[in-house]
Protein backbone atom coordinates (compact mmCIF):
# COMPACT_ATOMS: atom_id res chain seq x y z
CA UNK A 1 0.00 0.00 0.00
CA UNK A 2 1.15 3.60 -0.91
CA UNK A 3 1.12 6.14 1.99
CA UNK A 4 0.02 9.04 0.46
CA UNK A 5 1.60 11.69 2.41
CA UNK A 6 0.31 15.64 3.57
CA UNK A 7 3.56 17.11 3.01
CA UNK A 8 3.92 16.17 -0.90
CA UNK A 9 0.50 17.85 -1.74
CA UNK A 10 1.82 20.81 0.78
CA UNK A 11 4.83 21.58 -0.76
CA UNK A 12 3.01 21.86 -4.15
CA UNK A 13 0.41 24.04 -2.99
CA UNK A 14 3.17 26.10 -1.57
CA UNK A 15 4.86 26.93 -4.94
CA UNK A 16 1.02 27.90 -6.07
CA UNK A 17 0.88 30.55 -3.12
CA UNK A 18 4.48 31.75 -4.04
CA UNK A 19 3.99 32.07 -7.34
CA UNK A 20 0.82 33.97 -6.82
CA UNK A 21 2.60 36.50 -4.42
CA UNK A 22 5.06 37.27 -7.03
CA UNK A 23 2.04 38.71 -9.04
CA UNK A 24 0.56 40.86 -6.09
CA UNK A 25 1.87 43.73 -4.20
CA UNK A 26 0.44 43.51 -1.04
CA UNK A 27 0.85 40.43 1.20
CA UNK A 28 -2.53 38.94 2.15
CA UNK A 29 -3.41 38.90 5.97
CA UNK A 30 -4.83 36.29 7.64
CA UNK A 31 -7.25 36.81 10.75
CA UNK A 32 -7.97 33.67 12.75
CA UNK A 33 -10.53 34.42 15.43
CA UNK A 34 -11.28 32.21 18.59
CA UNK A 35 -13.54 32.04 21.03
CA UNK A 36 -12.28 30.65 24.29
CA UNK A 37 -9.49 27.31 25.21
CA UNK A 38 -10.59 24.69 23.53
CA UNK A 39 -7.41 22.78 22.84
CA UNK A 40 -8.37 21.53 19.45
CA UNK A 41 -9.04 25.07 18.28
CA UNK A 42 -5.89 25.82 20.00
CA UNK A 43 -3.58 23.26 17.88
CA UNK A 44 -5.36 24.19 14.60
CA UNK A 45 -4.73 28.15 15.09
CA UNK A 46 -1.26 26.91 15.76
CA UNK A 47 -0.86 24.73 12.70
CA UNK A 48 -2.06 27.44 10.76
CA UNK A 49 -0.19 30.67 12.04
CA UNK A 50 2.93 28.03 11.29
CA UNK A 51 1.57 27.46 7.64
CA UNK A 52 0.88 31.15 7.11
CA UNK A 53 4.54 32.16 8.25
CA UNK A 54 6.29 29.26 6.28
CA UNK A 55 4.56 30.28 2.93
CA UNK A 56 5.37 33.79 3.56
CA UNK A 57 1.58 35.22 4.76
CA UNK A 58 0.55 37.59 7.40
CA UNK A 59 -1.49 36.42 10.39
CA UNK A 60 -2.86 37.30 13.50
CA UNK A 61 -5.54 36.01 15.82
CA UNK A 62 -8.16 37.40 17.62
CA UNK A 63 -9.30 35.48 21.02
CA UNK A 64 -11.89 36.25 22.86
CA UNK A 65 -12.88 34.68 26.74
CA UNK A 66 -15.69 31.63 26.14
CA UNK A 67 -18.15 33.70 28.28
CA UNK A 68 -17.87 37.01 26.01
CA UNK A 69 -21.67 37.79 25.11
CA UNK A 70 -23.63 37.30 21.86
CA UNK A 71 -23.26 40.95 21.70
CA UNK A 72 -20.03 41.84 22.05
CA UNK A 73 -18.82 39.23 20.24
CA UNK A 74 -21.06 40.14 16.98
CA UNK A 75 -19.63 43.74 17.78
CA UNK A 76 -15.41 42.11 17.57
CA UNK A 77 -16.31 40.20 14.30
CA UNK A 78 -17.85 43.21 12.73
CA UNK A 79 -14.85 45.53 13.34
CA UNK A 80 -12.50 42.19 11.46
CA UNK A 81 -14.74 41.65 9.07
CA UNK A 82 -14.64 45.25 7.95
CA UNK A 83 -11.17 45.80 8.30
CA UNK A 84 -9.96 46.69 4.79
CA UNK A 85 -6.31 45.15 5.97
CA UNK A 86 -7.93 41.68 6.68
CA UNK A 87 -7.58 39.68 3.60
CA UNK A 88 -9.32 36.70 4.81
CA UNK A 89 -11.13 35.31 8.12
CA UNK A 90 -10.69 31.52 9.99
CA UNK A 91 -13.58 31.28 12.43
CA UNK A 92 -12.67 28.72 14.68
CA UNK A 93 -16.12 26.56 15.45
CA UNK A 94 -17.76 25.48 17.40
CA UNK A 95 -18.68 28.59 19.08
CA UNK A 96 -19.96 28.63 22.67
CA UNK A 97 -23.90 27.92 23.11
CA UNK A 98 -24.39 31.75 24.02
CA UNK A 99 -23.26 32.94 20.85
CA UNK A 100 -25.49 32.38 17.58
CA UNK A 101 -23.74 30.77 14.97
CA UNK A 102 -25.97 31.10 12.17
CA UNK A 103 -25.99 35.12 12.34
CA UNK A 104 -22.19 35.08 12.44
CA UNK A 105 -22.31 32.82 8.74
CA UNK A 106 -24.93 35.45 7.47
CA UNK A 107 -22.74 38.42 8.41
CA UNK A 108 -18.99 37.40 7.49
CA UNK A 109 -18.03 38.79 4.07
CA UNK A 110 -17.88 35.79 1.51
CA UNK A 111 -15.38 37.11 0.10
CA UNK A 112 -13.12 37.37 3.14
CA UNK A 113 -14.63 33.51 3.83
CA UNK A 114 -12.15 31.23 3.69
CA UNK A 115 -13.39 28.57 5.17
CA UNK A 116 -16.54 28.15 2.70
CA UNK A 117 -19.58 28.76 5.96
CA UNK A 118 -21.62 32.00 4.53
CA UNK A 119 -24.16 30.79 3.09
CA UNK A 120 -23.31 32.45 -0.34
CA UNK A 121 -20.06 30.50 -0.33
CA UNK A 122 -22.30 27.09 0.00
CA UNK A 123 -24.96 27.69 -2.16
CA UNK A 124 -22.01 28.40 -5.69
CA UNK A 125 -20.25 25.38 -4.02
CA UNK A 126 -23.49 23.27 -4.48
CA UNK A 127 -24.44 25.06 -7.56
CA UNK A 128 -20.78 23.82 -8.60
CA UNK A 129 -19.16 27.87 -9.26
CA UNK A 130 -15.90 27.81 -8.54
CA UNK A 131 -15.55 31.44 -7.62
CA UNK A 132 -17.02 30.51 -3.98
CA UNK A 133 -14.82 29.03 -1.40
CA UNK A 134 -15.26 25.65 -0.22
CA UNK A 135 -14.64 24.38 3.45
CA UNK A 136 -10.84 23.57 3.20
CA UNK A 137 -10.78 20.13 4.92
CA UNK A 138 -13.23 19.23 1.71
CA UNK A 139 -11.08 21.05 -0.82
CA UNK A 140 -7.73 19.45 0.26
CA UNK A 141 -9.37 16.01 -0.27
CA UNK A 142 -9.72 16.81 -3.91
CA UNK A 143 -6.21 18.42 -3.76
CA UNK A 144 -5.11 15.13 -2.61
CA UNK A 145 -5.80 12.97 -5.05
CA UNK A 146 -5.18 15.73 -7.29
CA UNK A 147 -1.50 15.96 -6.32
CA UNK A 148 -1.13 12.61 -6.50
CA UNK A 149 -2.75 12.18 -10.22
CA UNK A 150 -5.66 9.58 -8.67
CA UNK A 151 -8.45 9.68 -11.49
CA UNK A 152 -11.48 11.10 -9.80
CA UNK A 153 -14.23 10.93 -13.14
CA UNK A 154 -16.02 8.12 -13.47
CA UNK A 155 -15.04 6.39 -10.09
CA UNK A 156 -17.16 5.64 -7.57
CA UNK A 157 -16.75 7.49 -4.46
CA UNK A 158 -18.25 6.86 -1.01
CA UNK A 159 -18.42 9.48 1.89
CA UNK A 160 -18.64 8.11 5.11
CA UNK A 161 -19.79 11.61 6.70
CA UNK A 162 -22.12 13.87 6.12
CA UNK A 163 -21.49 17.14 7.61
CA UNK A 164 -21.49 20.67 5.75
CA UNK A 165 -17.42 20.81 7.23
CA UNK A 166 -16.65 17.79 4.46
CA UNK A 167 -19.15 14.92 3.59
CA UNK A 168 -22.02 17.08 1.68
CA UNK A 169 -19.35 19.96 0.10
CA UNK A 170 -16.51 17.19 -0.61
CA UNK A 171 -19.72 15.67 -2.27
CA UNK A 172 -20.32 18.50 -4.83
CA UNK A 173 -16.83 18.69 -5.46
CA UNK A 174 -16.85 15.12 -6.42
CA UNK A 175 -19.80 15.32 -8.33
CA UNK A 176 -18.25 18.65 -10.22
CA UNK A 177 -15.21 16.03 -11.10
CA UNK A 178 -17.55 13.69 -12.46
CA UNK A 179 -17.23 11.34 -9.83
CA UNK A 180 -20.29 9.14 -8.89
CA UNK A 181 -21.00 9.79 -5.29
CA UNK A 182 -22.54 7.95 -2.27
CA UNK A 183 -22.82 9.76 1.36
CA UNK A 184 -23.44 7.27 3.77
CA UNK A 185 -24.07 7.88 7.29
CA UNK A 186 -25.37 6.00 10.55
CA UNK A 187 -28.29 5.09 9.15
CA UNK A 188 -27.19 3.78 6.26
CA UNK A 189 -27.92 0.20 5.64
CA UNK A 190 -24.86 -2.70 4.63
CA UNK A 191 -22.37 0.24 5.56
CA UNK A 192 -20.01 -2.71 4.98
CA UNK A 193 -21.11 -3.68 1.32
CA UNK A 194 -21.37 0.27 0.20
CA UNK A 195 -17.88 1.15 1.31
CA UNK A 196 -16.32 -1.91 0.02
CA UNK A 197 -18.10 -1.01 -3.53
CA UNK A 198 -16.19 2.33 -3.61
CA UNK A 199 -12.89 2.75 -5.74
CA UNK A 200 -12.27 6.20 -3.64
CA UNK A 201 -13.37 5.90 -0.12
CA UNK A 202 -13.84 8.96 2.65
CA UNK A 203 -13.67 8.39 6.03
CA UNK A 204 -14.66 11.66 7.70
CA UNK A 205 -16.95 10.17 9.95
CA UNK A 206 -15.43 11.37 13.57
CA UNK A 207 -15.16 8.44 14.99
CA UNK A 208 -11.79 6.81 15.87
CA UNK A 209 -11.03 3.28 13.80
CA UNK A 210 -14.47 2.86 12.99
CA UNK A 211 -13.40 1.28 9.14
CA UNK A 212 -11.07 -1.49 9.04
CA UNK A 213 -10.30 -3.91 6.25
CA UNK A 214 -13.57 -5.02 6.20
CA UNK A 215 -14.94 -1.89 4.85
CA UNK A 216 -12.43 -1.29 2.42
CA UNK A 217 -12.31 -3.22 -1.16
CA UNK A 218 -9.67 -4.42 -3.36
CA UNK A 219 -7.14 -1.94 -4.40
CA UNK A 220 -9.35 1.31 -3.24
CA UNK A 221 -8.08 4.48 -2.52
CA UNK A 222 -8.57 5.39 1.05
CA UNK A 223 -8.67 9.10 2.05
CA UNK A 224 -8.57 9.62 5.99
CA UNK A 225 -10.40 12.96 7.59
CA UNK A 226 -10.76 11.78 10.43
CA UNK A 227 -8.73 13.57 13.33
CA UNK A 228 -9.41 11.60 17.02
CA UNK A 229 -7.71 10.42 20.14
CA UNK A 230 -7.57 6.68 20.44
CA UNK A 231 -7.65 4.75 23.57
CA UNK A 232 -3.54 5.01 24.31
CA UNK A 233 -3.84 8.72 24.15
CA UNK A 234 -2.56 8.66 20.57
CA UNK A 235 -4.00 10.72 17.43
CA UNK A 236 -5.72 8.02 14.78
CA UNK A 237 -8.53 8.79 12.10
CA UNK A 238 -11.20 7.24 11.52
CA UNK A 239 -9.56 4.39 9.75
CA UNK A 240 -8.03 1.37 11.23
CA UNK A 241 -5.04 2.09 9.20
CA UNK A 242 -3.00 -0.86 10.14
CA UNK A 243 -5.78 -3.47 9.17
CA UNK A 244 -6.09 -1.79 5.46
CA UNK A 245 -2.64 -2.89 4.58
CA UNK A 246 -3.08 -5.57 2.26
CA UNK A 247 -6.53 -3.77 1.04
CA UNK A 248 -6.13 -0.58 -0.33
CA UNK A 249 -4.06 0.57 -2.78
CA UNK A 250 -3.12 3.66 -1.40
CA UNK A 251 -4.26 5.55 1.53
CA UNK A 252 -3.63 8.74 3.84
CA UNK A 253 -2.49 8.46 7.51
CA UNK A 254 -3.26 10.04 10.44
CA UNK A 255 -1.60 12.31 11.52
CA UNK A 256 0.38 13.16 8.37
CA UNK A 257 -2.39 13.18 6.07
CA UNK A 258 -5.10 15.46 4.81
CA UNK A 259 -5.12 18.26 8.23
CA UNK A 260 -1.02 19.11 6.87
CA UNK A 261 -3.26 19.64 3.16
CA UNK A 262 -6.15 21.64 4.78
CA UNK A 263 -4.11 24.56 5.88
CA UNK A 264 -2.12 24.92 2.79
CA UNK A 265 -5.75 25.06 1.03
CA UNK A 266 -6.57 27.71 3.62
CA UNK A 267 -3.15 29.75 2.41
CA UNK A 268 -4.19 29.14 -1.44
CA UNK A 269 -7.61 30.37 -0.33
CA UNK A 270 -6.11 33.71 1.40
CA UNK A 271 -4.21 34.74 -2.09
CA UNK A 272 -7.06 34.26 -4.13
CA UNK A 273 -9.49 36.73 -1.72
CA UNK A 274 -6.74 39.44 -2.40
CA UNK A 275 -8.89 42.58 -3.96
CA UNK A 276 -11.84 39.86 -3.97
CA UNK A 277 -10.88 38.57 -6.72
CA UNK A 278 -11.29 34.53 -6.68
Amino acid sequence: MITLKGAEVSAKIRGQVEEALGQITAVPKLAIIRVGENPDDMSYERGATKKMENFGLRVQSYVYPADISDEAFKAAFTEINEDPDVTGILLLRPLPKQICEKDIEQMIDPAKDLDGISPVNIAKVFAGDSTGFAPCTAEAVIEVLKANEIPIEGKRVTIVGRSMVVGKPLAMLMVKENATVTICHTRTRDLKGTCRNAEILVAAAGRAKMLNREYVGQDAVVIDVGINVDENGKLCGDVDYETIQETASMATPVPGGVGAVTTAVLAKHLVRAVGGKR
